[in-house]
C-alpha cells in the first residue's frame, strides 16, 4: 500500500524560542516514521491553502492579523505559541496540506495520506492562535468536505482536547469530532458534558480520561465507544487528528501508551471507511523516538486493516468509571454495548 506524504521545507523554519518543544525536529522524527512504516511513501509538497477557504473556519480579521503579525517578524502570539516571519506561509501550507492530501486520494490514489507540517492546529480557534496552534489545519479539510456533501469524522487522539476543532463543528451534525484526552489537563475542555448543541447535539463524542492511562483503557474506549460510533455514523472520510504526546515517553503529559496501541486504533479508523479515505494530520508528540515509532506503526494499522485484537483487557479504577459513564451519556445517540 502508499502513502501520500504531504509536507515542505517551510515547516522546518516555523521556528521558535531555545528549547521549545514544539521544534522543527519533530517534522524530521515523523518523516522518518513515515519512511520506517514499509508502505511505499509519494511525496507532494503541501501548497498554500486559498484565503477565501481559510475563511470558512478562521475569521477574515483574523487571518489578516496572523499575516501582519509574521511581516512584522512575528513574536509570541500567547505564553506557548510563537510565530516568525516564516510562519506564514508554513502556516498556509500547514492548512493547505490536507486539502491536496484530500484531492489526491480523491483522483484515485491507491492507500492513504499523512499530512507531516508544522505549525499544528487543532487548538486554533476561530479568532484566536493557541497551545502552539495558529490556523485549524484538520478543520480546514473537514469543512471543504463537509461542504462538498460528505460526511466527516475527526479523530482526534492528541493528548490535548482539541478545543478549536470541537468548537468549529459544535452544531453540525456533518462532521463528528471524536477526542480522547488527559483531563484535567490543557486546555481545560473536553468534558462528557460537551456533547454537541441544535442538529449537532450528540455529534461531538469526548472521552476525558485520567492520567496514566494506557493501551487497556485507550482500546476499551475505541472497543465500546469509538468503534460504534464511527461505524453508526458511517462517515466518507475519516481524519484523524495525530497526536503521540500521549506515549508513555513524552515529556508534556502523563499518559502511557505505546506504539502499538496507535497502531490498534488505527486499525479501528481503517474498519470504517477505506485507506484511500484515511487522512492523518501530525498534531502534538514531542519525544522524537516516540514520534518515529508512532507514526509508523499508525500508518502500519491502516495498511493492516480491521482486527478483532483491539481489546487487550479492561481498565479498572477511575478509567473504569469514566468509560461507564460515556457509554451512558452517549447511549442517547448511538447504539452502544
Amino acid at each position: 500500500m502508499q502513502v501520500g506524504l504531504f509536507t515542505h521545507p517551510s515547516a522546518y523554519d516555523h521556528r521558535g524560542p531555545r528549547g521549545h518543544p514544539e521544534r522543527p525536529e519533530r517534522l524530521r522524527a515523523v518523516v522518518d516514521g513515515v519512511v520506517a512504516s514499509g508502505l511505499t511513501v509519494v511525496r507532494q509538497e503541501a501548497s498554500e491553502v486559498d484565503l477565501g477557504t481559510l475563511a470558512a473556519v478562521h475569521e477574515p480579521g483574523y487571518i489578516r492579523s496572523i499575516e501582519r503579525f509574521c511581516a512584522s517578524g512575528g513574536g509570541a502570539l500567547d505564553p506557548d505559541t510563537f510565530a516568525v516571519r516564516a510562519t506564514w506561509e508554513a502556516a498556509l501550507r500547514a492548512a493547505g496540506a490536507g486539502l491536496d492530501a484530500v484531492e489526491r486520494l480523491s483522483a484515485g490514489f491507491d492507500g492513504c495520506a499523512f499530512s507531516a507540517m508544522r505549525p499544528p492546529g487543532h487548538h486554533a480557534e476561530r479568532d484566536r492562535a493557541m497551545g502552539f496552534c495558529i490556523f485549524n489545519n484538520v478543520a480546514v479539510a473537514a469543512a471543504a468536505l463537509a461542504g462538498s456533501g460528505e460526511r466527516v469524522a475527526i479523530v482526534d487522539w492528541d493528548v490535548h482536547h482539541g478545543n478549536g476543532t470541537q468548537h468549529m463543528f459544535y452544531d453540525d451534525p456533518r462532521v463528528l469530532y471524536v477526542s480522547l484526552h488527559q483531563f484535567p489537563f490543557y486546555p481545560g475542555t473536553g468534558w462528557l458534558d460537551e456533547t454537541g448543541a441544535g442538529a449537532g447535539e450528540g455529534f461531538t463524542v469526548n472521552l476525558p480520561l485520567p492520567a496514566g492511562s494506557d493501551g487497556v483503557v485507550y482500546r476499551s474506549a475505541f472497543h465500546h465507544v469509538v468503534g460504534p460510533v464511527l461505524a453508526e455514523f458511517a462517515p466518507d472520510w475519516v481524519l484523524i487528528s495525530a497526536g503521540y504526546d500521549a506515549h508513555l515517553r513524552d515529556p508534556l503529559a502523563s499518559m502511557r501508551l505505546v506504539a502499538d496501541d496507535y497502531r490498534a486504533m488505527a486499525q479501528v479508523v481503517r474498519s470504517v471507511v477505506g485507506a484511500d479515505r484515511i487522512v492523518a494530520f501530525l498534531e502534538g508528540g514531542y519525544d522524537l523516538t516516540a514520534l518515529t515509532e508512532s507514526v509508523a506503526a499508525t500508518l502500519q494499522g491502516v495498511a493492516a486493516g480491521p482486527s478483532a485484537g483491539i481489546v487487550a483487557g479492561e481498565p479498572a479504577g477511575e478509567a473504569a468509571e469514566t468509560l461507564a459513564r460515556a457509554v451512558e451519556v452517549f447511549s442517547r445517540w448511538w447504539e452502544l454495548g
